[in-house]
C-alpha cells in the first residue's frame, strides 16, 4: 500500500532523520518534504537559493540512507514578507521574494523539485499593502509554475469556499489550471462545489479525513510537520497519515479505491510524478 503525505518539514536540528524513520516504520512509502522558512538565509543573500539548495541535499542525503520516496517543494514563504520589508523596504521584498519564484522554477524545471511552495500570503491579519503586495508575488509564482508546468502550493489564511474560487480566478488569470494549484492545511473541502477545481491537502485530523472520506477521494493527506524541538509532534507528528489511513481502513470509513487514488493516482497527476510500489 502507497502512503503520501503531501506535506512534511524537516529541520537538521529536529528529529530530521528519526522522523522520516518514524514515518516509514509507521507505513509511510513516500512524502513531500516542503522547504522550511530559513528567512535569515534570504535576508543575508537577497536570495532564496542557499536554503533550497539545503531542501535538497537534505533530500538527498534523505534517500542515500532510508529506503523512501522523497520529493521536494521549495517557494518563498508568504511570511518572510513581513522581515524582508522591514528589513529592505516593500519594494525590495517583492523583487527578492519575485527572484525567489525565478529561482524555484529553474529547480522545477531541472526536475529537482516537483512544485513552487509553499507560496501565498500570510497565515495571521496584515495591512491592506501586506495582501496586495502577497497577491502580486503570488500571481508571480502562478505565471512561473505555468511556464515550467508545475503545480503550485499555496499558504494562506484559513481555507473557505470563497476563497478558494478567489484562488482559482488567479490562477486561470495567470494560465495555471485549478488542478494544478494545492491547497495547502485546507479543511476537508473536497468536492468542486466547495473548493472550485483545486486539490485539497487535507490536515490529517481524524476528523476532517472522516468528514472527506464521507465526501468522496479527490484529496490529498498532510501532517505539516514541522519538526521544531520546542513544539515536538506539531501540527501533527510523522506517523499520523500512515497511521490514520490504516486505522480508517480497519473501521471501513475508507475502502481499497480510496486510497489508492488519495494515496497514488492524486499525487501523480497534480506533480507529474510516479509513486513506485
Amino acid at each position: 500500500m502507497i502512503i503520501f503525505d503531501n506535506h512534511l518539514h524537516l529541520r537538521r536540528d529536529g528529529w530530521f532523520l528519526d522522523a522520516v524513520l518514524d514515518f516509514r516504520r509507521a507505513g509511510g512509502t513516500h512524502f513531500v518534504l516542503c522547504q522550511y522558512p530559513m528567512t535569515d538565509f534570504v535576508i543575508r543573500d537577497k536570495s532564496y537559493i542557499a536554503c533550497y539548495n539545503e531542501t535538497i541535499k537534505m533530500a538527498e542525503e534523505i534517500r542515500s540512507k532510508i529506503d523512501i520516496g522523497v520529493f521536494v517543494t521549495v517557494g518563498p514563504y508568504p511570511v518572510d514578507y513581513i522581515r524582508l520589508s522591514e528589513k529592505f523596504g516593500r519594494k525590495i521584498a517583492i523583487e527578492i521574494m519575485k527572484k525567489g519564484m525565478d529561482e524555484a522554477a529553474e529547480l522545477c524545471a531541472e526536475h529537482k523539485c516537483i512544485a513552487i511552495g509553499e507560496i501565498g500570503r500570510p497565515h495571521f491579519p496584515v495591512d491592506e499593502q501586506s495582501i496586495v503586495d502577497s497577491n502580486e508575488i503570488l500571481f508571480y509564482g502562478m505565471q512561473k509554475a505555468r511556464e515550467v508546468d508545475v503545480p503550485v502550493v499555496l499558504h494562506t489564511e484559513s481555507t473557505t469556499p470563497s476563497q478558494c474560487k478567489e484562488l482559482v480566478g488567479m490562477g486561470k488569470k495567470s494560465g495555471l489550471a485549478a488542478d494544478k494549484i494545492v491547497k495547502h492545511y485546507s479543511p476537508p473541502l473536497i468536492l468542486e462545489s466547495e473548493n472550485y477545481g483545486l486539490i485539497p491537502s487535507v490536515l490529517a485530523s481524524k476528523k476532517n479525513i472522516v468528514e472527506a472520506a464521507g465526501k468522496g477521494s479527490r484529496f490529498m493527506m498532510e501532517t505539516d510537520y514541522i519538526d521544531d524541538p520546542r513544539r515536538p509532534g506539531a501540527v501533527l507528528g510523522p506517523k499520523t497519515v500512515p497511521k490514520r489511513t490504516i486505522e480508517l481502513v480497519e473501521k471501513s470509513v475508507l475502502n481499497d479505491d480510496q486510497v489508492y487514488e488519495i494515496h497514488k493516482l492524486i499525487p501523480e497527476k497534480t506533480y507529474n510524478v510516479v509513486l513506485e510500489e
